[in-house]
């Protein structure tokens, strides 16, 4: 893989990114974020000074902001929440801009959200939502290659 860059058009603008939640687009997404983090636990060596860490498990975390336009949030989790279930989802993130060497996917399994936004407005300001979630398995569909 190279590690230059040839243009600055190369570079990715959010601009052009999709979020489909259970295989529907939601087309009012601003933004998506996931990350995995490895949780490590210390292993100090003899006959070495630093410490060293040791990879014990490893941990999903997220969030996907909307514009505030309809209901899907509370649709998808309010009646869930108030039995007692974990509302879980798939989750696809798509950053497809034209100028870029190609399209990354992403797939999300098991994502379940940390909280239900009941309400949040203010006057003069666009609504907007932020619903962070966890989960416990990802799968890329493509990757960008360059050229």
């Amino acid at each position: 893989m190279s590690t230059s860059m040839d243009s600055a058009a190369r570079v990715m603008s959010g601009t052009h990114g999709e979020a489909w939640m259970d295989d529907e687009l939601c087309g009012e997404t601003l933004g998506l974020q996931a990350k995995v983090a490895g949780n490590k636990e210390d292993v100090p060596m003899c006959g070495q000074f630093m410490v060293d860490t040791k990879l014990m498990s490893a941990k999903g975390t997220g969030s996907i902001r909307f514009h505030k336009v309809n209901s899907r949030m509370a649709i998808k989790m309010s009646d869930n929440l108030k039995a007692g279930r974990d509302t879980r989802v798939k989750l696809i993130s798509k950053l497809d801009d034209p100028d870029a060497y190609g399209a990354e996917r992403v797939v999300i399994y098991d994502a379940s959200f940390d909280d239900l936004t009941l309400a949040d407005w203010e006057a003069a300001a666009k609504g907007q939502i932020e619903c962070p979630f966890t989960f416990t398995r990802w799968e890329f569909l493509d990757l960008v290659q360059p050229r």
